[in-house]
């Protein structure tokens, strides 16, 4: 049996069970270190990107390339000019970087194919019969739906079925009773087969986890008299699974996603994660260079494509303007601590024209798990924090419910809780505006973004010692909330 162990969250949920309610509980599992092999030896299979030239001539040298030095060709994407490609001898990358037509190759993770992992979620009471006054029966428990005035913005607009939301996770579970109406199943794919899209029904439903189910359900949960409500309850959702059974996300599963989502022109997707195994890329390795430069482009695809990228800040409490160290990193073997500065990058949180969210408690103010930055984030959006409770809340609970799998509700919170809010209002931006590119909807958000100032005393959450924090710059643009927290109702007014 493999050993288990806390690690940060990959994907950027603080998951608390009863038995461990107010602190920090993260998905844990990691594979054990592969066997170290000799220099060009044969080791474990471990998959790479390698970076050309984006047309065919180019991209099918590469392939010969790798079929030359015994590697095999998962998946080309000749859109960016990123090949996927698999190999169990240890100097491929060093080999093949030399090869004509390569600008880069670098192993996509540290440990060989093979993971398993599961995460805990804290179960929500049964829900009752629908309320007279039409609201759903667990509405009254979505305290976050209540902060950013979502039930004003319900009597405006539920959203447009011309809008789509791809939700690259972990799967959403089709089947559930407040998303089985806006799953739509023709364009939802699982990219987890070394990042090969799979549009089989099955391939993109989840397994291991029920965290891409809880934010689908924040985002779009159907108004239907049946358990809670979502932000867009009119949207479609198009479920694009990019996290493995090990829980991991890997660099070849998202760039599938982003091109995915490019190729079917989704109005927005939402990321609550980071792409592992490395918490953040650095220039001055080769591996995460040619790592950043394909998703770099895998994104850049989609927003070419009219997508806009909404991630989740993550959970570290790490101030992201000012980096100087990475002790989690590579999460899939052995982590060691490694100095890192601004040119290391979270993917794909950190990369251009994507909207960075940090999460809020029920009290409006900075999680105190939630990473953040000056110049970083964005937005803040709910995303709960058990340390405080919202006294007009049934159960008093202070993270947020939403759907998960075996048909039920659940609470979690976390960043991951947060992003999916903003790409809810997103949606409805979409909806209320619908000739906005993405350029144009990341202005629309800033514009209905609530100010918030930093606080007025050091930032200390009630003794939780480490998590301790500076927010640095105005009330208009801060380190803990960007441009301020995100507004439902201000999203569906043309007259803002």
């Amino acid at each position: 049996m493999r050993v288990q162990r806390i690690r940060p969250t990959r994907l950027a949920v603080v998951g608390l069970t009863l038995a461990t309610a107010g602190a920090l509980a993260l998905p844990a599992g990691a594979a054990a270190a592969a066997t170290p092999a000799a220099a060009g030896t044969t080791g474990p299979l471990i998959s790479y990107v390698v970076n050309t030239k984006a047309n065919h001539g180019q991209v099918q040298k590469v392939e010969q390339a790798i079929a030359a030095l015994g590697g095999t060709v998962v998946q080309s994407y000749e859109q960016i000019g990123v090949v996927i490609a698999r190999s169990t001898d240890t100097q491929f990358a060093a080999k093949l970087r030399p090869a004509k037509g390569v600008d880069s190759v670098g192993a996509s993770r540290t440990a060989g194919i093979l993971q398993s992992d599961v995460e805990a979620t804290e179960p929500a009471a049964a829900p009752a019969a629908a309320p007279a006054d039409g609201s759903e029966p667990l509405e009254a428990n979505q305290w976050d739906m209540r902060q950013i005035g979502v039930d004003k913005a319900h009597k405006i607009s539920l959203g447009s079925r011309d809008v789509t939301v791809g939700v690259l996770d972990s799967g959403i579970e089709a089947t559930h009773e407040d998303l089985a109406a806006n799953v739509d199943a023709s364009q939802s794919v699982s990219c987890i087969d070394g990042g090969k899209p799979n549009t089989a029904w099955q391939a993109w439903q989840p397994t291991t986890s029920d965290h891409g189910t809880h934010v689908a359900g924040t985002i779009a949960a159907a108004k239907n008299g049946k358990g809670i409500v979502g932000i867009a309850p009119n949207v479609r959702l198009a479920s694009v699974k990019v996290v493995d059974d090990g829980g991991f996300i890997y660099p070849e599963y998202a760039i599938c996603g982003f091109v995915w989502a490019g190729e079917h022109h989704f109005k927005v997707t939402n990321n609550s994660y980071y792409i592992d195994p490395w918490l953040f890329n650095c220039k001055n390795d080769p591996d995460q260079a040619a790592i950043t430069t394909a998703v770099r482009r895998a994104v850049a695809f989609s927003q070419r494509n009219g997508v806009l990228n909404v991630a989740a800040a993550g959970n570290e409490n790490i101030d992201l303007a000012h980096k100087t160290v990475d002790t989690s990193s590579p999460d899939d073997t052995t982590p060691g601590t490694r100095p890192v500065d601004q040119s290391c990058l979270s993917l794909p949180t950190e990369l251009p024209g994507v909207i960075v969210t940090t999460s809020v408690g029920v009290n409006g103010e900075k999680s105190y798990y939630s990473s953040y930055g000056k110049g970083v984030a964005t937005v803040a959006a709910p995303g709960g924090d058990a340390r405080y409770q919202l006294p007009d809340t049934p159960d008093k609970n202070g993270r947020v419910l939403s759907t998960v799998t075996g048909g039920g509700y659940g609470y979690k919170q976390g960043t991951s809780m947060a992003s999916p809010h903003t790409t809810g209002v997103v949606a409805l931006l979409a909806s209320t505006f619908p000739w906005a590119d993405p350029e144009e909807l990341t202005e629309l958000l800033l514009n209905q973004a609530e100010s918030h100032a930093c606080p007025t005393v050091p930032y200390n959450p009630g003794g939780a010692g480490a998590w301790t924090a500076t927010c640095e710059g105005g009330e208009n643009d801060n380190g803990f909330y960007g441009a301020g927290i995100i507004n439902a109702q201000k999203a569906v007014q043309w007259w803002r």
